[in-house]
């Protein structure tokens, strides 16, 4: 059996987790670096901020009650968003915290410095090695180090504040909006980054003891608090400190201490901007170890990162791991603009943290049973959303362009790693693919429940056979008649293009009267309106797509026909009229249609196509025959998948006039099992299944179930709501 992680942290250890992730370089580094960008209203972006964290944190209390497991975002992005996204979630976020522990440890030497004349770096990788250690001892031993750093770090705090209020100058506040609204949006992005501790906590929520009370109090009390007190902190920098001063200084808070506390404040304030920078670190490795922790449970990291030691019930190797990480960047690494790069990503992650509620409590997830819930839901989400995407908008391109980096190397680690080793799928995937579902069935019923009579033009040429021309005469028959519409038949006939065309169309050659002939008693054999005629032109191909396009057809039939050696490069006069048509299009391939007791529907790797399910209910429904909805499934499909698969297709059922037979197919080879089911039918009704470049590389999975199969086949080329290609996209990849 598996070692399972203490649950021995209290409701204080909590907090101080929390509010020690939080303090740090968020208001000792920072604030400087954000008043160049927003001067005064710098007061306000520590405001905003808090207030844009607040859906995030929220949500995070919310999901950590649902699934009090080791790895936080990961875990509830992952669950939530699927394998993918938590992959990216949990590689970023295990980053961006390495980033910010580093960065707090080398931002916090300079306030040593100002007393002792020390090197920055090999302070700051001793205090790391440090940090490490007491990481590797326990997750108790954390937290009775982080209340200790936290209760002497906030007795500073409280006294600069104190001691400083009285003292601050009112024109140091002059020129409050001077940068404007972008100066003050780039400011909250900056410092963004500030609040990203206040969720660190559910990242340890598997060590939590009474997760439903302690976790959500001690994210939500825990931001109230640091919000309050960071722009509190900032109103003394702001109002003691000369502007020049605070935005050029790597020690901003001890120019403000000296001008408020005198010397003994100085010593004060180093000595809590020491303990707040190394509690920053401390919370860092402790909470970001956990990720490659969780990911390694989940199959998406190697399996040794799940080892916990026999004594100190920690995960060694992934702590180790995040030190070291760790340690790089602080030897080699300019830290403050990983910084940046980790703040972008903060936000970005925070979004899909939102979006991960909303697809938790609308996807059909029945274990999901939070013990908090978020406030005013959705809105507190999508509230989230939108500003974080608001912020990321002003916050220049290299951010944007590290997070697009660290976001495609995780896909690629996924891909490469990952993908074969995991067999689930996020919650929002399934409401994804129940809202693709629901607009699938609603068009398939406003075309099958339509009206209007179908028009339906049969083209021919001198070479069709007169038992194909009964075959689509029938096909078009049946369909026309189930809509109370009209069949027109056309045989249309090439000349060179030196041949006259008045002088052609007034000479009747034998096979046109053979085509008469053979035509007029078919016409009384099927109860529905059969015009039919000759067209003569110089291109075939175009006067067929002209004179849809006349007549206003709804469909047109063809004969499907073998594809010459020279299709790929310059294709084909049947792929130029599907590509041009105005109407959609159906191929039939004859193979001696007597009578259509079963039609086979097979999809082409989505939703059945409306116009497939219109033709095969019309053709079933005119012979008195059933249908069969063939849908394949991996094998590797969950079980909510396939639940909302059969859901789908017993709507699809409700919406036919004949007995229908779902058949969801098991398969890693569709195109075999689409063959053997297939020939046990009487019609095959299937899509094109891909384009011209496509088909001319890797040939068509329909093309070649239609030439596998024993039985007639109508191949269905939809031009009425056919689909973009990102909508195919979402579609075959929900489903």
């Amino acid at each position: 059996m598996p070692k399972e992680l203490e649950r021995d942290l209290g409701l204080f250890a909590v907090i101080a987790i929390s509010i020690g992730a939080m303090i740090g370089s968020g208001i000792f580094i920072l604030p400087g670096l954000a008043l160049k960008t927003a001067g005064p209203a710098v007061i306000l972006a520590y405001l905003l901020a808090g207030v844009l964290v607040l859906p995030a944190a929220l949500s995070k209390a919310e999901m950590a009650t649902a699934m009090p497991e080791a790895g936080g975002t990961y875990i509830y992005i992952e669950r939530g968003m699927g394998p993918l996204l938590g992959t990216i979630a949990g590689v970023g976020t295990w980053f961006s915290l390495s980033f910010k522990g580093a960065l707090a440890l080398v931002g916090g030497v300079p306030y040593v410095l100002y007393l002792f004349d020390l090197p920055v770096k090999p302070v700051a990788l001793a205090l790391a090695a440090v940090l490490v250690l007491v990481n590797l001892f326990g997750a108790k031993q954390t937290g009775r180090l982080q209340v200790a750093i936290v209760a002497v770090m906030l007795a500073a705090m409280v006294w600069f504040v104190v001691g400083g209020l009285p003292s601050t100058d009112s024109t140091y506040y002059g020129g409050f909006f001077d940068k404007g609204s972008g100066g003050l949006l780039a400011a909250t992005g900056l410092v963004f980054v500030s609040y990203a501790g206040v969720t660190k906590i559910a990242s340890v929520a598997e060590e939590v003891e009474n997760p439903d009370r302690n976790i959500p109090l001690g994210i939500l009390g825990s931001l109230c608090f640091t919000t309050l007190l960071y722009v509190l902190i900032v109103v003394v920098m702001v109002g003691v400190t000369p502007p020049d001063l605070l935005s050029d200084s790597a020690v901003p808070m001890i120019h403000a201490a000296e001008a408020t506390l005198g010397r003994l404040g100085v010593i004060a304030i180093i000595i809590a901007a020491v303990l707040a920078l190394i509690s920053t670190a401390n919370a860092g490795i402790l909470s970001s170890s956990r990720y490659p922790f969780a990911m390694a449970r989940d199959q998406l990291a190697p399996p040794s990162l799940t080892e916990i030691h026999d004594k100190w019930g920690t995960p060694v190797r992934a702590i180790t791991l995040t030190g070291a990480v760790m340690l790089v960047l602080i030897a080699f690494v300019p830290i403050l603009q990983i910084a940046k790069l980790a703040s972008a990503f903060q936000i970005i992650v925070f979004a899909l943290v939102n979006g991960a509620v909303i697809a938790f409590r609308e996807g059909n997830v029945g274990e999901y049973d939070p013990s908090f819930e978020s406030p005013l839901y959705p809105w507190t989400q999508l509230t989230g959303i939108a500003g974080g995407l608001l912020l990321i908008g002003y916050m220049g391109t290299i951010p944007l362009v590290g997070a697009v980096v660290i976001t495609a190397a995780s896909m690629l680690w996924y891909v490469y790693y990952a993908r074969d080793r995991v067999q689930r799928e996020g919650a929002a995937t399934d409401v994804v693919r129940r809202s693709v579902g629901r607009k699938a069935v609603e068009q398939t019923k406003s075309i099958v429940e339509t009206v209007d009579g179908y028009e339906v033009l049969v083209a021919i040429t001198e070479a069709t056979s007169e038992q194909r021309e009964r075959t689509l005469l029938r096909i078009a028959a049946d369909i026309a008649r189930e809509n109370d519409g009209s069949v027109t038949v056309v045989q249309f006939d090439e000349v060179p293009d030196q041949v006259p065309l008045q002088q052609a169309s007034e000479t009747q050659s034998p096979a046109d009267v053979e085509f008469e002939e053979r035509t007029r008693p078919l016409t009384e054999e099927f109860d529905v309106p059969v015009n039919y005629g000759e067209i003569v032109s110089h291109d075939t191909k175009r006067a067929i797509a002209n004179f849809a396009e006349h007549e206003d057809a709804d469909f047109l039939l063809l004969e499907r026909s073998d594809d010459p050696l020279y299709a790929p490069v310059f294709g084909t006069t049947v792929e130029w009229i599907t590509r041009n048509a105005p109407c959609d299009v159906l191929l039939v391939e004859d193979r001696d249609l007597d009578r259509i007791d079963s039609v086979t529907v097979v999809t082409d790797r989505g939703p059945f196509d409306p116009q497939k399910i219109t033709v095969a209910n019309a053709l079933a429904t005119e012979a008195g025959g059933s249908i069969t909805l063939l849908y394949p499934l991996d094998d590797a499909a969950t079980e909510t998948q396939r639940e909302t698969i059969d859901e789908y297709l017993a709507e699809l059922e409700s919406l036919c006039s004949v007995p229908v037979n779902r058949s969801i197919v098991e398969t890693d080879d569709p195109e075999r099992e689409f063959v053997s089911v297939t020939n046990t039918g009487d019609i095959l009704v299937i899509g094109t299944d891909g384009g011209r470049i496509r088909g001319a590389l890797f040939g068509r999975p329909a093309d070649r179930i239609i030439d596998s199969v024993d039985c007639t086949a109508v191949q269905v080329q939809s031009k009425r709501g056919k689909a973009g290609p990102l909508r195919r996209l979402v579609e075959r990849t929900v489903f």
